[in-house]
C-alpha cells in the first residue's frame, strides 16, 4: 500500500491516539475525531500532488507517453485533461479509504459525511490543476522538492488539519483563507460534525472558483513544453 495511505493512520495513531490523550477536547470534539477529517482531506491532497507532479513529469518526459498517444487522434488538450482527471481519482481514491477507516472508527456518525466524497473530488481537481501547473514550469524532476517544501508542506501545517487557526495572530488567520486546503478541511470537518452544509458553501465556491480560474494554466504550460 502506498505511503500516502500508510502515513495519515500513521500520524491518527501517534498524534490521535497518543498526543490526543493529553489535549482537552477541541471545538467540542476529543482531538482524535478532530483530527480525522483533516487527515482525509491532507492525504487526499498528497496523493494528487504526488501523481500530477512526478507521475506526469515521468510519463511527458522520460517515458514519452504525451508524445505516444498525441500521434493517434487525441490532442494534447486531451492528454492533459486525463492527467487532471487521473489527480482527482487518486484524491477520491485516498481520502474516501481514510474516511472508510475513520468511519469504521466510529469518529463520523453524521449522515452529511456523504458528501465528502464529493469534497475530494473538487479538491483533487483543484490540487491536480495546482501540481501540473508547477510541473509545466519546472525544468527538471528535482525541482519538485520546492514545490512540497514551499507549498505542499506549509499547507499541511498551516491549514488547520492539526489545530484551529483561532489561537494564531490575526494576520496568519487571514492568509489563511487563501489556502485552498484551509476550505476542505473546513468543508471535511464541518460535515463530518454535521454542520449544514449552507454553512460550508461559500468554502465550496472558492475551491470552485479557483480551480476554474487556474486551468488554463497547465493546459498552456504542457501544451507548449509537449508540442515544440
Amino acid at each position: 500500500m502506498s505511503l500516502n495511505f500508510i502515513e495519515p493512520l500513521l500520524y491518527l495513531s501517534a498524534l490521535g491516539l497518543g498526543l490526543g490523550a493529553y489535549v482537552q477536547p477541541i471545538e467540542g470534539m476529543p482531538y482524535l475525531g478532530y483530527l480525522a477529517p483533516g487527515l482525509i482531506a491532507s492525504s487526499a491532497m498528497f496523493a494528487t500532488s504526488y501523481e500530477c507532479t512526478y507521475g506526469t513529469f515521468i510519463r511527458m518526459d522520460f517515458q514519452k507517453t504525451f508524445h505516444a498517444i498525441i500521434a493517434t487522434p487525441a490532442s494534447i488538450d486531451d492528454v492533459i485533461m486525463g492527467e487532471v482527471l487521473f489527480g482527482t481519482f487518486k484524491s477520491l481514491l485516498y481520502g474516501s479509504t481514510i474516511l472508510l477507516v475513520v468511519f469504521g472508527l466510529k469518529l463520523v456518525s453524521s449522515p452529511w459525511v456523504l458528501l465528502i466524497p464529493v469534497v475530494l473530488a473538487l479538491s483533487g481537481l483543484f490540487f491536480a490543476v495546482l501540481a501540473m501547473t508547477w510541473t509545466g514550469l519546472v525544468p527538471n524532476i528535482n525541482s519538485f522538492n520546492y514545490f512540497f517544501s514551499l507549498i505542499i508542506t506549509p499547507l499541511f501545517l498551516f491549514s488547520g488539519v492539526f489545530f484551529p487557526l483561532t489561537g494564531m495572530p490575526a494576520l496568519m488567520q487571514q492568509v489563511a483563507w487563501f489556502s485552498p486546503l484551509y476550505h476542505v478541511v473546513k468543508l471535511t470537518r464541518g460535515l463530518a460534525a454535521g454542520d449544514a452544509v449552507w454553512l460550508l458553501a461559500g468554502d465550496f465556491i472558492w475551491l470552485l472558483a479557483a480551480t476554474v480560474i487556474l486551468l488554463p494554466a497547465p493546459l498552456f504550460l504542457l501544451r507548449r513544453l509537449t508540442i515544440k
